[in-house]
C-alpha cells in the first residue's frame, strides 16, 4: 500500500510502505520490533547507566544467556544503537549517539511503567491480562 508518509501525529515517516492514513510507518514498526525483541530493553537500560563489559552486562540482567547476549548486542551494533570498543582489558559496549537518543523514549516507558503498576490497571501477572 502506498501512501502520503504521514503519521498518526501528523508528523512524516517516508517510505513507500506507509499506509494512506499514516497508521502504519515501517521505519516506526522496525524499531518496536527492535526495541521489542526480548532482553533488547534491558540491556540498553544496563547501557544507559554507562559502559560496561560483556559480563557485566550479563550480570546485571538475571536470566540473560551468553549467546543471547552476544546476539543481542550485535545487534545493537549493527543498527548503530551500541558501540563496540576493544582495549587491553577487553571489549567494553556503550551507547552509541544514535542510542543516546532513545534515552528519552526509555524515560517515558519507565515513568508509562511505574504508574501503570501502581495503578489499578495493572496485570495480576505479568502476561496475564485482568478483566
Amino acid at each position: 500500500m502506498s501512501g502520503t508518509g504521514g503519521t498518526v501525529d501528523g508528523s512524516s515517516c517516508g517510505g513507500d510502505d506507509v499506509s494512506d492514513d499514516g497508521a502504519y510507518c515501517p521505519f516506526f514498526q522496525h524499531t518496536v520490533e527492535l526495541l521489542g525483541r526480548r532482553w533488547t530493553g534491558a540491556i540498553l537500560r544496563v547501557l544507559m547507566i554507562g559502559p560496561h563489559r560483556f559480563g557485566e552486562v550479563r550480570c546485571c540482567v538475571p536470566g540473560l544467556s551468553d549467546r543471547l547476549l552476544s546476539e543481542r548486542l550485535h545487534e545493537l551494533e549493527a543498527e548503530g544503537l551500541v558501540a563496540h570498543r576493544v582495549t587491553d582489558d577487553g571489549s567494553i559496549y556503550a551507547l552509541s549517539s544514535q542510542g543516546e537518543a532513545i534515552r528519552p523514549v526509555f524515560d517515558e516507558i519507565e515513568r508509562y511503567a511505574t504508574n501503570w503498576a501502581a495503578g489499578s490497571c495493572a496485570p495480576a501477572r505479568p502476561g496475564r491480562i485482568r478483566n
